[in-house]
C-alpha cells in the first residue's frame, strides 16, 4: 500500500492493499510494537480467524432496493437492463441478440439517481467505477483522456462491473457548441470507449444528468447509451414511500399524518423530502435547547426519552422549505382566500369549476373522460383583483404558484427568451400541481 510512501497507523486504521485486481479493506486490531506502526511495501500482514463485520456507520454507502423510494416503475426498467446482462449473459446469447451497454439516467437534481445506481451495484454484487465528470478534467494534454480511459480498463479487469458516469453533461456536451480542443477530444475518446465495449463484457455504463439535451448526440444513439429513463418528481404515493424510508429510525409521536405530509408536498423529490424530515427533527431538538445544558458531557436520559418528532414539527418545517426544482424561480406561498376577495362571484364560481374542481377531483374528471381546461385568461383595468384571484386559486388547491412579470422573460440575446419560457413551464412541471401566473401577457403575446 503506498509502494513510495510509507503510512503511520494505528488501532483502529483502516488502510487498503491492492491484490491482483482486487482490493482488501483491513482494519488494524492490534500492533506490535503497540500505539504506532508503519506500513511499507515490504511489510508482513497476518490474519488470523473469521473476518470482522464492519460496523453500521461504515456500511452507510451500501444502500439497496429498499433504501430506494418513488421509482418502482423505473426501477422494474433499470433491473432488466443491468441484472439480466451481468447475472445471465446466456440469455441474450442463446436468443443471438446483444446486452445493452448503457443507460441515461435523467431527472431533476435530489431526485435519487446516484443512489440508484449504486443500490444497483450492491444488489448485483457488481465493481462498482464511478467517474464524477469534473474530476476526470486535466491541464495536461492528452491526461483527462488517459483517465478516462484507465477507468474504463479498471472496470473491464474487475468485471462483472458497472461504471457510473456522474454530471456526464459535463465531460460530454455537445461538440459544435464546446470551444475547447480538450472537451472535443474527450467527447470522442467516451465514444470510443463506448463502442469498444465488448457486447459480452460484463461492463454497464450508467450515465446521469439533470440536463439530456447537453449531451452530445452521437451518445444518445443505439449501441451507447441504449435506454433513456426519466427519473422524475415522484406521485403522492412515491413521496409517502420515500417518508417512510427517510422516518424508518426516527422517534414520531403518533400525531404525525405521513400520508397528509405526502400530499402536501407537491413537486418535493427524495432530497427535498430528506431535507423536510431532517428539518422537522431540528426542530424538536431546539425545543429542548432551553433545559439542555451544552456544558454538560451528558445529557439527562429523560430529556432524551422524552423527545419525539410531532406532526407541528413537520408543519413547521413546511412552512419553511420549498422544491428544490423551484429555487431559482420566485416562489410565493399565497395566504389570499375566497373569503378575502370581495364581489366577483361569478368569477369566483368559474374559476373552481375550471382550476380547483380538476386538481382536487382528477379521478371524477376521468370517469367522465372529461378534460380539464389548461389555462385561463383574465382581462380587465388596473386594480380589478387580476392578480389577488390567481393568488387565491394557487392556495385554494393547495398549489405552488409561480408568478412570472412578461418583460422579465425578454432579452436582447437571440433564442434566449425562448429558452426561458421553456424553462418556466418544465420548473412548473416538475412541481405540479402548479399555478403559473404571467402578469401582463401582452408584453410577451403580442398581436402579429
Amino acid at each position: 500500500y503506498f509502494t513510495e510512501a510509507y503510512r503511520p497507523v494505528r488501532k483502529g486504521d483502516l488502510f487498503l492493499v491492492r491484490g491482483g485486481m482486487r482490493s482488501v479493506e483491513f482494519k488494524v486490531i492490534e500492533t506490535d510494537p503497540p500505539e504506532y506502526c508503519v506500513v511499507a511495501p515490504d511489510t508482513e500482514i497476518f490474519c488470523e480467524g473469521e473476518p470482522v463485520r464492519r460496523e453500521d456507520e461504515n456500511r452507510l454507502d451500501e444502500v439497496g432496493y429498499d433504501d430506494v423510494g418513488g421509482v418502482r416503475k423505473q426501477m422494474a426498467q433499470i433491473r432488466e437492463l443491468v441484472e439480466l446482462p451481468l447475472r445471465h449473459p446466456q440469455l441474450f446469447k442463446s436468443i443471438g441478440v446483444k446486452p445493452p451497454k448503457g443507460i441515461l439516467l435523467y431527472g431533476p437534481p435530489g431526485s435519487g439517481k446516484t443512489l440508484i445506481a449504486r443500490a444497483v451495484a450492491n444488489e448485483t454484487g457488481a465493481f462498482f467505477f464511478c467517474i464524477n465528470g469534473p474530476e476526470i478534467m486535466s491541464k495536461l494534454a492528452g491526461e483527462s483522456e488517459s483517465n478516462l480511459r484507465k477507468a474504463f480498463e479498471e472496470a473491464e479487469k474487475n468485471a462483472p462491473s458497472i461504471i457510473f458516469i456522474d454530471e456526464i453533461d459535463s465531460i460530454a456536451p455537445k461538440r459544435e457548441k464546446t470551444h475547447g480542443e480538450v472537451e472535443r477530444r474527450i467527447v470522442s475518446q467516451l465514444l470510443t470507449l463506448m463502442d469498444g465495449l465488448k457486447s459480452r463484457a460484463h461492463v454497464i455504463v450508467i450515465g446521469a444528468t439533470n440536463r439530456p439535451n447537453s449531451i452530445d448526440p452521437a451518445l444518445r444513439r443505439f449501441g451507447r447509451f441504449d435506454r433513456e429513463i426519466d427519473i422524475g418528481v415522484p406521485d403522492e404515493v412515491g413521496r409517502l414511500e420515500v417518508l417512510r424510508i427517510h422516518t424508518k429510525n426516527m422517534k414520531l409521536s403518533d400525531d404525525v399524518d405521513l400520508e397528509r405530509i405526502a400530499k402536501d408536498t407537491h413537486g418535493y423529490v427524495g432530497a427535498d423530502l430528506a431535507a423536510l424530515c431532517t428539518e422537522a427533527a431540528l426542530q424538536c431538538i431546539r425545543e429542548k435547547m432551553d433545559v439542555i445544558d451544552l456544558e454538560d458531557e451528558t445529557i439527562d436520559a429523560e430529556i432524551l426519552n422524552s423527545m419525539a418528532v410531532t406532526d407541528e414539527h413537520f408543519k413547521t418545517a413546511l412552512g419553511t422549505s420549498n422544491p428544490s426544482a423551484l429555487r431559482e424561480t420566485v416562489v410565493e406561498v399565497p395566504n389570499v382566500n375566497w373569503e378575502d376577495i370581495g364581489g366577483l362571484e361569478n368569477v369566483k364560481r368559474e374559476l373552481q369549476e375550471t382550476v380547483q374542481y380538476p386538481v382536487e377531483h382528477p379521478e371524477k374528471f376521468e370517469k367522465f373522460g372529461m378534460s380539464p381546461s389548461k389555462g385561463v385568461l383574465f382581462y380587465g383595468p388596473p386594480g380589478c383583483g387580476k392578480t389577488l384571484l390567481a393568488k387565491a386559486i394557487a392556495n385554494e388547491c393547495q398549489a405552488n404558484f409561480i408568478s412570472v412579470k412578461g418583460p422579465e422573460l425578454l432579452t436582447m440575446w437571440f433564442g434566449e427568451s425562448e429558452a426561458n419560457v421553456r424553462e418556466i413551464f418544465d420548473k412548473a412541471r416538475q412541481s405540479a400541481p402548479c399555478v403559473l401566473f404571467f402578469d401582463e401577457l401582452d408584453s410577451i403575446a403580442t398581436q402579429v
